[in-house]
């Protein structure tokens, strides 16, 4: 399945720049997007700035405002120019753009680089009640949805994955990860659900900043955590953290805010990020392209984790014991996978 691109006008888009931005394109630096469109722009006046245009969204002026209270906090996100103004049958934003950095953070310790800038993130967000609904978070962070079926839809409105067969185990593994997840509870807080090194850039071991702001969401802490835990690279940026480098980002995290994740809330950040993933196997397998966001194996293990009794033939009852606080992230894993587009 070929990528849905949205389509830009440049006489729309260099009006709406006049408009909000008070100065017409003079250049493009650069474009990419799958479902929305991200253009980096040089301005007559100078300035460089990237817009980014995609489908409106009653979230998007939250997600705008989260961006700008970080940046003004000091976190390292690219200035908010605009909020989400309308683009013909769309929405677009403009930001500051920030060129250069790396993907990965230098030699020696990822998992407590990634753990430590999101960390930091919560900490410094805005709560739950100080900024517009976040709802309804995107698909890959979804578990919780309202909808019918297992999987919530996603952003391409061509795909349903409700309804094409897959793997039984993958099923199994998305279907157990919420069950456990909705056994439990915490304090919404407001975090980044696509912590992918596609979205972060890293002078040395110093972030230099974090892309993305559409994937800003309210969720319990544990939840965030083990999003990210599950998406981050530690190898290589086309590579998603096996389950070692999972525990060791849970652990890193601990230590980052300043207290260990509870048994329970470490089992919950095991089970959102088997969730995440299977999502995303998912979605892979629903289009027809190779599934390598997760593997049976992988998936056994992380739910294992997540006190989630398995077997040979895969995902089987339930048994959430308490489990230490640490992650026992020693135990390695061969688990490899590429990344997935998300928007």
């Amino acid at each position: 399945m070929s990528p849905r691109v949205l389509a830009v006008d440049p006489g729309r888009l260099a009006r709406w720049c006049e408009v909000y931005l008070g100065s017409r394109p003079a250049g493009e630096l650069f474009r990419s997007g799958h479902l929305s469109a991200v253009i980096g722009l040089r301005l007559a006046d100078d300035r460089a700035v990237v817009v980014k245009v995609r489908p409106d969204s009653v979230r998007l002026a939250a997600c705008v405002e989260v961006q700008r209270r970080l940046f003004e906090s000091g976190y390292p996100c690219p200035e908010p120019l605009t909020g989400a103004e309308p683009f013909g049958d769309a929405v677009a934003t403009a930001e500051a753009y920030v060129p250069g950095g790396a993907m990965l953070p230098g030699a020696g310790r990822p998992a407590r680089a990634f753990a430590e800038a999101f960390a930091r993130l919560v900490r410094l967000a805005p709560r739950p009640a100080e900024v517009p609904a976040l709802d309804p978070p995107p698909s890959w962070a979804a578990w919780n949805h309202a909808g019918p079926g297992l999987w919530p839809h996603p952003e391409d409105p061509d795909v349903n994955l409700n309804e094409v067969a897959g793997p039984a185990w993958i099923e199994d593994t998305g279907r157990r990860a919420r069950d456990r997840l909705r056994a439990g509870a915490g304090e919404a807080v407001i975090g980044h659900c696509d912590w992918l090194a596609a979205n972060l850039r890293w002078n040395g071991d110093e972030l230099l900043v974090v892309h993305d702001w559409d994937s800003v969401i309210a969720d319990s802490e544990a939840v965030l955590a083990g999003f990210a835990a599950a998406l981050y690279s530690a190898v290589s940026a086309d590579e998603l953290a096996t389950v070692g480098e999972t525990g060791r980002f849970l652990d890193a995290y601990g230590d980052a805010r300043g207290r260990d994740l509870s048994a329970d809330e470490l089992q919950r950040s095991w089970a959102a990020g088997a969730w995440t993933r299977a999502y995303d196997a998912r979605y892979q397998h629903a289009v027809g392209q190779p599934v390598v966001s997760l593997t049976e194996n992988a998936a056994r293990e992380r739910l294992r984790r997540a006190g989630i009794r398995t077997g040979r033939a895969g995902p089987c009852a339930q048994a959430w014991p308490v489990m230490p606080s640490r992650s026992c992230s020693h135990t390695s894993s061969s688990e490899t996978v590429a990344s997935s587009r998300r928007s």
